[in-house]
Formats: C-alpha cells, sequence, structure tokens
C-alpha cells in the first residue's frame, strides 16, 4: 500500500520536481560534481534520449509531442552543464569518472589518434547531415504551415457554414492548426540549438585536448607528450563520445518528427506497410544479390545470407497476404449475404415516423448539450404533460437536421407528411400581445398565429414593462410542438396505443374492459370513439368512465358518432372544467331556437348514419355570425364557447371545424350543475 501512496504523491508533484530539476542544471555548470554523480548524470542523460527517440518513432502526428521544442531546449542545456562539469574534472584531476573512462578506452582500442578520427566522423554525420537536413526541413514546414493557415480556416468556414460541423468541431480545428503553426515555428527554432550544440561540442573538444596537454604538461608532470597525449585524448574522446550520442539521437529525433506527416500509424507500422508492401520485389532484389554472389571474385556468404533471408521474408509476405484475400473475401462474402437479406426485407423501409421535427442547421444548438441545448428534455416534458392534460401517450418525436430547409426554419411532420412550420431567430425574444410598438422584426406566434415581434436582448426589459409577453426562441419551438401534438393528438394516436392503453387498464380494471371489447364493440370502434374526442381536445384520461358509458350504451346503438356524445355526457365534470373560469363559471353564445330548429330539420338519415343536409348559403352565414362573436369577445380576454341542444351539437361541430376549428362547441348535457352559464351573445339569422 505505501508502494502505490508514494507512487500518486510522485505523480501529483511531478511538475514542481521538473521545473526543480531544470533550475538545477544551472548549479551543474558551477558547482563542481563527484566522478560518481557525473556518471548518473550521464548516464540519465542518454537514458532520456533514447525514450525521446522512441517517442518521435511510435507518434502518428507530430502534436502528440508538442513539448519537443521545450525538450531540445532543455536537453541542450543538461548536455553543456555535464560538459562544463567533465571539463572542469578532466583538467583538474585527469579523471571524469567511469563512464567517460570506459567509453574511451572502448572507442580508441589503444590508438588516440583512430578515436579522434572516430569523434570527429560523428560529429561531422550531426553536424552537415542530420542537423542541416531538420534544420532546413524545420524552415520549410513552418513556413508551408503558416502560408496554409488562411486556406485551411477558410475550409473550417466552409464545413460550418454548410453544417458538417458544429461550433464546438470548429472551434477544435482552428485550435489545432493554430497549435501546428505554433509548433513548426517553435522546431525551427530549436534546431538551431541543435546545430549550436554540435559546434559548441567540437570547441569543447579542442579545449578538453589542448587544455589538459598544457595542464599535463605544465602542472602535473606527466612523463612525457605522448603519455599527456594519450591520456587526455582518451578521456577528451569518451566525454565526447557520452554527449554525442544523446546529441545525435536528439537530432535524429528531431529529423523523425519534423520530415513525417499526419499518419494512422507509428514509423514503424509505416515502413511495414510501405516498404515492404510488394511481395515481388523482395523477390527480385533477392535474385539480384544471389546473382552477384555467384559472381567469381565477389564474396558469396553476404549476399547468399541476405538473399535466401529476403525470398524467406518475400515468401512469408506472400502468404500472409493470400490469407488476408481469402478472409476478406469471406468477409465481402459474409457482408453480402446480410446485405441481401437487408434488402429482402423490405418492411423496415415502409416504416413511418408518427412525429418528426426538421430543424436548419441554424437551429441544431437548441438539441446540442455541448451548446446548451435542451430541446430534447423539453420535448420528454412534453410527451409527459400531454399523458397527464389528455391522457395520450405521445411516440418519440424522431429530431434530425435538414439542409435543405433555411438556416433558423423548422418543420413539423406527422406520418411523413410536413403538417407545419415555423422561424426562429436564435438568440432573440419573441414579444406578444403588449401595448405600443418595438423594434424589431415582425412575424407571427408560429403556435397561435398571434402578432408578434422578435427583438434582441436588451429590447427585452422595455418589452416587458410594455405588458409584453416575451418567450425565449426555445420555448417558442417546445410551445408549438406541444400545440401541433394537441391539435393532432386524434391523428397521431394510432390503433395500436389504444392497445396498449387498454391493456394497461384491463390489470386494474378487467371487468371495465372485458364487457366493451369484444362483446359490444371492437378495438376500431373505441379508436374511433377516442379520436373523436381527442380531436376536440376533451381528455380521454378517465378512460374507466369512458368505458363504462361505452358498456352502458353500446347495446342501443353501434353509431361512433352517437357513442361519442354519450361519453361527452359521462364526462360532464371533465369538460365544464375544460371552459370554466376560476370563479365556476362559462361563457357561452347560444343559438336562436329558430336557428337550431332549422339545424335539426337538416338532419338527414343515411346509409352510414346520419348527416347535415343545410343550405351552403344559410351554413355560411352561421358560422360567419359565431366567428365574429368570438372576434369580439376575444377582446375581453375570456375563454367562450357555443352552447347548443345535444341534437344538434356534433353536426354543428363539423359544420364550423371546417373554417374555425378551435371553436368549442358543447351541449347543455355537458355542463354540470355545480357551474353557471353566463351568455354573452345569441347568433340571430
Amino acid at each position: 500500500m505505501a508502494i502505490p501512496s508514494a507512487s500518486r504523491s510522485l505523480s501529483k508533484h511531478l511538475d514542481i520536481i521538473i521545473t526543480i530539476s531544470i533550475l538545477s542544471i544551472i548549479l551543474l555548470m558551477i558547482i563542481p560534481l563527484n566522478p560518481t554523480l557525473l556518471d548518473i548524470l550521464i548516464v540519465f542523460n542518454i537514458t532520456i534520449a533514447v525514450i525521446v527517440m522512441l517517442v518521435s518513432m511510435y507518434n502518428k502526428e507530430p502534436l502528440e509531442f508538442s513539448v519537443f521544442p521545450s525538450m531540445i531546449l532543455v536537453m541542450t542545456l543538461y548536455r553543456l552543464a555535464l560538459n562544463i562539469s567533465s571539463t572542469r574534472l578532466i583538467l583538474l584531476e585527469a579523471h571524469a569518472g567511469q563512464v567517460i573512462q570506459q567509453f574511451g578506452e572502448f572507442v580508441i582500442g589503444g590508438n588516440a589518434f583512430v578515436g579522434f578520427v572516430i569523434f570527429l566522423i560523428l560529429i561531422i554525420i550531426q553536424f552537415i547531415v542530420i542537423t542541416r537536413g531538420a534544420e532546413r526541413v524545420a524552415e520549410v514546414a513552418a513556413r508551408f504551415t503558416l502560408d496554409a493557415m488562411p486556406g485551411k480556416q477558410m475550409s473550417i468556414d466552409a464545413d460550418l457554414n454548410a453544417g458538417l460541423i458544429s461550433d464546438e468541431d470548429a472551434r477544435e480545428r482552428r485550435i489545432k492548426i493554430q497549435r501546428e503553426a505554433d509548433f513548426y515555428g517553435a522546431m525551427d527554432g530549436a534546431s538551431k540549438f541543435v546545430k549550436g550544440d554540435a559546434i559548441a561540442s567540437i570547441i569543447i573538444t579542442i579545449i578538453n585536448i589542448l587544455g589538459g596537454m598544457a595542464v599535463g604538461l605544465l602542472q602535473k608532470d606527466m612523463g612525457g607528450i605522448v603519455e599527456v597525449a594519450q591520456t587526455y585524448t582518451l578521456l577528451t574522446v569518451g566525454d565526447g563520445l557520452v554527449s554525442q550520442i544523446p546529441a545525435l539521437l536528439l537530432s535524429t529525433a528531431t529529423g523523425i518528427i519534423v520530415t513525417r506527416s499526419a499518419s494512422k500509424y507509428s514509423l514503424g507500422d509505416d515502413l511495414r506497410k510501405q516498404l515492404f508492401s510488394e511481395p515481388k520485389l523482395l523477390f527480385i532484389t533477392s535474385g539480384v544479390l544471389i546473382f552477384l554472389g555467384l559472381i567469381p571474385g565477389l564474396p558469396k556468404l553476404p549476399f547468399f545470407i541476405l538473399g535466401i533471408g529476403l525470398a524467406f521474408i518475400a515468401y512469408t509476405l506472400m502468404q500472409d497476404r493470400q490469407t488476408e484475400v481469402q478472409e476478406k473475401e469471406k468477409e465481402e462474402a459474409k457482408a453480402e449475404v446480410e446485405e441481401s437479406k437487408k434488402m429482402d426485407n423490405v418492411f423496415s423501409l415502409l416504416h413511418v415516423d408518427p412525429l418528426e421535427l426538421e430543424l436548419g442547421y441554424g437551429l441544431i444548438p437548441l438539441v446540442d448539450e455541448k451548446q446548451g441545448g435542451d430541446l430534447l428534455e423539453r420535448v420528454v416534458m412534453i410527451r409527459r404533460q400531454c399523458a397527464i392534460e389528455m391522457g395520450v401517450v405521445i411516440p418519440p418525436v424522431r429530431i434530425r437536421d435538414n439542409m435543405q430547409l433555411t438556416p433558423n426554419t423548422y418543420v413539423l411532420k406527422m406520418k411523413g407528411v410536413p403538417m407545419a412550420r415555423g422561424e426562429i431567430m436564435m438568440g432573440n425574444y419573441l414579444a406578444m400581445g403588449g401595448q405600443g410598438e418595438l423594434a424589431g422584426l415582425p412575424t407571427k406566434d408560429p403556435a397561435f398565429g398571434l402578432p408578434a415581434v422578435w427583438i434582441s436582448e436588451a429590447m427585452r426589459e422595455k418589452a416587458e414593462q410594455a405588458n409584453y409577453t416575451v418567450v425565449d426562441a426555445p420555448a417558442v419551438l417546445a410551445t408549438h410542438i406541444t400545440e401541433f401534438i394537441k391539435n393532432n393528438s386524434a391523428e397521431i394516436i394510432s390503433r395500436q396505443d389504444i392497445k396498449v392503453l387498454l391493456d394497461n387498464l384491463k390489470k386494474e380494471y378487467p371487468a371495465v374492459v372485458e364487457e366493451v371489447i369484444p362483446g359490444l364493440l371492437s378495438l376500431a370502434d373505441v379508436h374511433k370513439i377516442l379520436a373523436n374526442l381527442l380531436k376536440e381536445r376533451i381528455p380521454i384520461r378517465d378512460l374507466v368512465s369512458i368505458m363504462e358509458a361505452l358498456g352502458d350504451w353500446a347495446s342501443v346503438t353501434k353509431d361512433p358518432e352517437m357513442l361519442t356524445e354519450y361519453v361527452r355526457r359521462k364526462l360532464a365534470h371533465q369538460i365544464g372544467q375544460l371552459f370554466a373560469d376560476e370563479n365556476g363559471r362559462i361563457f357561452c353564445i347560444t343559438l336562436d331556437p329558430q336557428v337550431e330548429e332549422s339545424i335539426r330539420n337538416s338532419i338527414q338519415p343515411g346509409e352510414y348514419g346520419n348527416y347535415l343536409a343545410i343550405d351552403p348559403a344559410a351554413a355560411q352565414e352561421i358560422i360567419r355570425r359565431i366567428y365574429g362573436f368570438f372576434e369580439k369577445s376575444g377582446l375581453m380576454g375570456k375563454q367562450i364557447v357555443v352552447l347548443v341542444s345535444p341534437v344538434i351539437r356534433p353536426y354543428l361541430r363539423k359544420m364550423l371545424e371546417r373554417m374555425t376549428p378551435s371553436i368549442p362547441v358543447i351541449s347543455y348535457n355537458e355542463v354540470p350543475s355545480s357551474l353557471d352559464v353566463e351568455s354573452v351573445g345569441m347568433v340571430r339569422i
């Protein structure tokens, strides 16, 4: 338990440890080091260089190692500090630890001149080949990245405007472009550190040899010039190697990072996939090597070993490729079979969503939770509200974007057919029903068709002071969805939905359901009756009372229209509360007895039930006069109903619903005795 705890503590304060370590590098240049401690620091330098080299090889893109330019600076400073410490020990004590000693003896092999030449070759490789090449690539990459920034920014803006990406994606891509420019710019500067480090190594080497020989001859009284040269050349070459090997690794890592473009794989995987991708080329190369081995005078063993080895690799790759092709063919055959099954199952193509909401791309933030959109939560609440108020379980609303719509437009579809549309100004507010004029964009409330104005945030307080009802954009859309569902619930609810409701009711009231279905009525008849109620926005939540009324009257008549009227009479208390005010009063307009008599006399029996055969001119006049009352009563701020006799109520409702579907029509039987009725007018012709 102690080890994991210590590990977590170390990881938590790792940033502080690294900061202190970087500051300690400066002290290495000043404070003399013990040879043993210097050995540890030199090995640590080699270790970090190896890690950096491996990380650069396994990176998929340069930004995964964005700290690399700073890493170059720190590692260069660290090596220079070690050079100073080792130079101090070489000149003062003619000994700089075991690492430098062993490296020098191993490379020199008893010949100081050979060791010095090898060291110079390493310097030349790093300075002329790797460092200069990496510096040039970094410079060109930085220039090209900066030149390409405007084009990349325009591409992001185009994708954003087309709705292909969200604001969040666009922001991330812009940040990535900026980071790439910063990275390659930093690499261009960091490569100068690598170049300067190589130059400094040459100078330090010369200083160590010349200074060491001077100290050895003048101060330490060594045996002679040969011994002095041997000793200090060995130490200098060893010191140069232990500093230049990490520098060479770091230079190579620099070259790898700046020469690799973005890839899905590491460097090793890319080389394997691209260099050894074609076995035929390896067979040809193998044949060339074996042919060269057969030529007299050339050494046979190396050519034969490499030729046979390449032939074996090519054969293995060819077998692997054949296996991959076979597996791919099997997968394709399997996919074709599954696709054919999908094509055979055409029933999935016939599915139509009961409710759909299509949004222009400008309204996508309404459903994007990352941008604060809560439309999905509002739709859930709307479905719950409809269940409570109407007693209907509304199917899920399918929400999708539609690039063909204008940015701020939405369309409500029912069973695939566009039924309503509206326009929302994101970031603005809809003001309705106030006094005075407001500066804004005139429009109509999409839910009720009332005159309204889109106003800015700055105008909101002024609108509220002028008694305007101010609503934000998401609430406007949510209200429209709610009204759309309530107005069309009779068509939205399916026979399967009715069966689910009845099955749920049957669990607690089995006798009520079994009395009606299937003995007296079919499921289709019950569906028609409930749809008739919902068409006039009468809640069907009290299914028990509805089924009891059907049980009472279904033995008398099977006509769904007549049964609907009997059910309405059973639901009198619920219907009365729908239209009563807080004082228990229902405001109504009535029909003149002569008008009622003319409508009653126009009811004719038919093959499929009774129908209304009234004179069209008289019907238009009745509708016009009723609508005129509602226009006047609307100014009173009261909810008005048309109150008529039970006999003509369904026929008058059908006559009105084509022109004015929102006008409620109730009968005297649907007004409970607990409510007061107040007439505000009578329709006369």
